[in-house]
């Protein structure tokens, strides 16, 4: 079994349900697990704000989901100024704290974060999950 999805966005808040509904639609149609994808649309929700907030100039950004068999790949591209990514998400926003801590948050749903930054052409956010399934049943019958 295989999925690509692949979405240009307008860079505004709107889009980030958007993106989560659409992601959300495939992981439940091929039978992924509630808890599991329920962890795969916050860290993309968490990804997707970070673009709005912090991109920098560029009216869009990019959503690719690439589902698998049991794995799923998300990359969020944007076209802004890149940053320091070493240091990104490393001190750690205080549990109560307002903001700050979405990189923390994908880091704890999905199995690896990645940040891909290129200066003065933007950064590339990919998150990846292994995939549990609700009958792994289906993924063993290809989904029959």
């Amino acid at each position: 079994m295989e999925i690509m999805i692949g979405l240009t966005l307008p860079r505004d808040a709107l889009t980030v349900p958007v993106a989560r509904h659409i992601v959300r639609a495939a992981l439940d149609r091929v039978g992924v697990d509630d808890a599991c994808t329920h962890d795969v649309v916050v860290a993309l929700s968490e990804a997707c704000t970070n673009v709005l907030l912090h991109a920098g100039p560029g009216d869009e950004y990019g959503v690719r989901v690439n589902v698998e068999d049991e794995r799923c790949r998300i990359r969020i591209v944007d076209v802004g100024r890149g940053f320091d990514s070493v240091r990104l998400g490393q001190d750690g926003a205080l549990p109560e704290a307002e903001q700050g801590r979405g990189v923390t948050l994908m880091r704890a749903l999905v199995d690896r974060v990645r940040f891909t930054s290129r200066p003065e052409a933007g950064t590339i956010v990919t998150l990846e999950k292994t995939l549990e399934f609700a009958d792994p049943a289906l993924l063993r019958d290809g989904g029959a």
